[in-house]
């Protein structure tokens, strides 16, 4: 099924109005999870959307007796805790999992090329096994036909917190335990892509005609959502999106550490770009990037774009600062006197506010073009009405209103540009949005009156 361009415009602009303008109702500043250290695991059938109106059989696994889900459940657990995943099956072909990064026992099933399988039926299921012994973030899988399996959706992600870790503690909520990898919001980019056409043959009881060696992708996804519907609520069984319990709207505050966790889950290679400012690379395949183990990410990079590759993971931080724009994000004139009072030209152990995270040697310094009156010029549905952090203006009748903390809005998304259609309809496919919001909202992000 496919969607005129008309229609798919209308379905972007009503979702997002649906998603920024609950922004005051829910915190989305850390992963969405199963905790805990036993979880159960079933292996069925069920459906998913993509933004463009299509619906996709899938494989995939589901909390217990819930809806299978796309991707997989995300599992966090802590740093020497022991896992144990039960796996039942209800498809009619073998199906398994992989845990790449851990030592794993299984028990149960019958023997496979890689490891214990859960025959058909449901009636004999397997349980794996595993100490989490380092942090960092992890993947699992199938293990049996992954060509197919993986590919219909039989994949997920693993969190490991580091010994010590506290998520309301600021200086304990970090990735790997050090000081240097320490985070105020995290965001989970699982990174998988599909061919519809094996679906559907898989779906029409073919499965034998199907032939992945002429595998060709036409959908993306983050977290299993295709733009726009990535910044939809999150939660399994919301009504749009029952089977997709994971969205991806990274919201930051100035000056922010942002965690990226960035999974790449399905066959392809993902040229995973963050907009608004580089990342800084920490952590692969959940190891420290570190000369010497305590030294904390000394080998750390930058990259203007993460390259994720199949099964591999990622660690990044992210912070927006506005640093050397040449111009005021707030609009301050420079006459503030709670701004900036400890800053020292020529020091820069003194450029940032401590509290608003303004990039002081550029204070009070004006907007270099000419703002036009808003009769002049078209409304975005995310213009606030001015071209500064956290300011609005009125706007025309029926212009603006989908962004109601007056944030900045950047892309994330694939770099491959053909990755973030639907069928030739942008947008679609990998892509989503990042908000940088004024400084003078609650910590959770809500608006303050």
């Amino acid at each position: 099924m496919k969607m005129d361009s008309a229609l798919k415009g209308r379905i972007f602009i009503g979702l997002s109005l649906l998603v920024l303008c609950s922004l005051g109702v829910r915190a989305e500043a850390y992963i969405e999870g199963l905790t805990g250290t036993s979880f159960n695991f079933t292996a069925k059938t069920d459906y998913i959307s993509t933004s463009e109106g299509n619906s996709l059989l899938i494989w995939g696994y589901a909390n217990g007796n819930n809806r299978a889900q796309y991707p997989g459940p995300t599992l966090i657990v802590s740093q020497g805790d022991t896992v144990t995943v039960t796996l039942t099956n209800a498809l009619k072909v073998p199906t398994s999992l992989v845990f790449p990064g851990h030592q794993v026992t299984a028990a149960g099933g019958a023997k496979g090329i890689l490891t214990q399988e859960a025959p058909p039926g449901g009636t004999t299921p397997v349980t794996y096994t595993f100490k989490a012994t380092h942090p960092g973030t992890y993947t699992y899988y199938s293990g049996t036909n992954p060509d197919l399996q993986v590919e219909m959706g039989m994949f997920g992600a693993i969190i490991v917190r580091p010994t010590g870790f506290d998520l309301n503690t600021p200086a304990k909520r970090t990735a790997y335990g050090h000081p240097d990898t320490a985070f105020a919001r995290e965001y989970l980019a699982l990174l998988s892509e599909m061919d519809p056409r094996i679906h559907e043959q898989v779906a029409a009881g073919n499965l034998a005609q199907v032939d992945t060696t002429t595998w060709w992708p036409t959908y993306w996804f983050i977290n299993g959502r295709t733009g726009m519907d990535t910044l939809e609520k999150p939660g399994l069984g919301t009504p749009s999106l029952p089977t997709q319990p994971y969205n991806c709207l990274p919201r930051m505050k100035p000056g922010e550490k942002i965690l990226v966790r960035v999974v790449g889950g399905g066959r392809d290679l993902h040229p995973f770009h963050t907009h608004g400012n580089h990342v800084r690379v920490i952590a692969r395949d959940g190891r420290l990037l570190e000369s010497v183990p305590g030294n904390g990410p000394d080998l750390s990079v930058l990259q203007f774009t993460i390259t994720s590759a199949p099964g591999q993971t990622v660690d990044g931080l992210y912070q927006w600062t506005g640093e050397k724009l040449g111009w005021d994000v707030f609009g301050h004139t420079g006459s503030e006197s709670n701004i900036c009072v400890g800053y020292i030209p020529g020091d820069p152990n003194t450029y940032f506010d401590p509290l608003t995270y303004e990039y002081c040697p550029d204070h009070g310094k004006p907007l270099p073009v000419a703002t036009l009156n808003v009769e002049e010029f078209t409304s975005g549905p995310f213009f606030s009405g001015g071209p500064y952090l956290g300011a609005s203006t009125p706007l025309p009748p029926g212009e603006g209103g989908f962004n109601p903390t007056s944030g900045f809005l950047y892309m994330w998304h694939s770099h491959n540009e053909n990755e973030i259609i639907n069928f030739n309809i942008f947008p679609g496919g990998m892509l989503t949005m990042a908000i940088v919001e004024p400084p003078n909202l609650t910590p959770d992000l809500t608006p303050t009156d």
